[in-house]
Formats: C-alpha cells, structure tokens, sequence
C-alpha cells in the first residue's frame, strides 16, 4: 500500500513526537537557512547596530507585492526594519510564510564590518 506524500514540517513534527521524552511540551527548532542580512545599507541597521544582540529575536514579515522581489520577506528587529533574507535564498522562507508554517529568526552573528552584507548574520527555524 502506498502512502500520500506528507510535507517536511509534518514529517519532522511526527519525528520529533517520537523521540521527545514523554511529559516534554517544549517546541521543537530546527534550523532551515542561515543567511546574511541584505539591503541593511538602507534601513535602521546603522542608528540600531550598538544595541542589536547575537541571539535577538528577528520578525519576518513576507512583502508580495514587493515591486523588486514577489518572493521578498522583510526582516525587523522590535519594530524596525533592518533589511531582508537575500534574493537568493527567500523563496523557501516566503513559501513558508505562505503556507502558514511557524518560522522564528534570530540574530546570529554581529560584525563590525565595512561590508553591510557582512555586519549581520540571521538564522532561521522552523518551529514544530
């Protein structure tokens, strides 16, 4: 007998149920990208950059009616625009969005660098 295709988020979320200790209700992360922070240069980053922390929580606000990028997905620290999750490696964080899974974005790496794709590293989980 074959079985219907099931999506990533709920094959790992039936994995994650079998190996939690019993008694655990803590959710699950699991890191899906790792991405630089791009177009900082022309939001907050630099008026922001001494009080942003390694470890922050990033909000992800997808944009698709984006005139640059139907794919684009906003990243906000506490209600201020920083930049976005590059071009190049959105589309599976925007499809995301679209269907509704729980995504978190954090604050990874801080550099002080000249490079503004440099400056900020972000990671992002899917939550189960």
């Amino acid at each position: 007998m074959r079985l219907p295709p099931i999506s990533l988020s709920a094959a790992l979320l039936v994995a994650g149920l079998l190996l939690a200790p019993p008694g655990r209700s803590e959710s699950i992360k699991i890191l899906v990208q790792s991405s630089p922070l791009a177009g900082s240069q022309y939001y907050a980053l630099n008026a922001l950059w001494k009080e942003i922390r390694a470890g922050d929580r990033l909000t992800l606000t997808r944009e698709p009616d984006n005139r640059h990028d139907r794919y684009a997905v906003r990243v906000d620290w506490k209600g201020q625009p920083l930049g976005y999750v590059p071009r190049a490696e959105n589309r599976a964080v925007a499809r995301a969005l679209d269907a509704g899974e729980k995504l978190e974005a954090r604050v990874a790496r801080l550099r002080d660098d000249p490079n503004p794709w440099r400056r900020v590293e972000l990671e992002v989980y899917l939550i189960l």
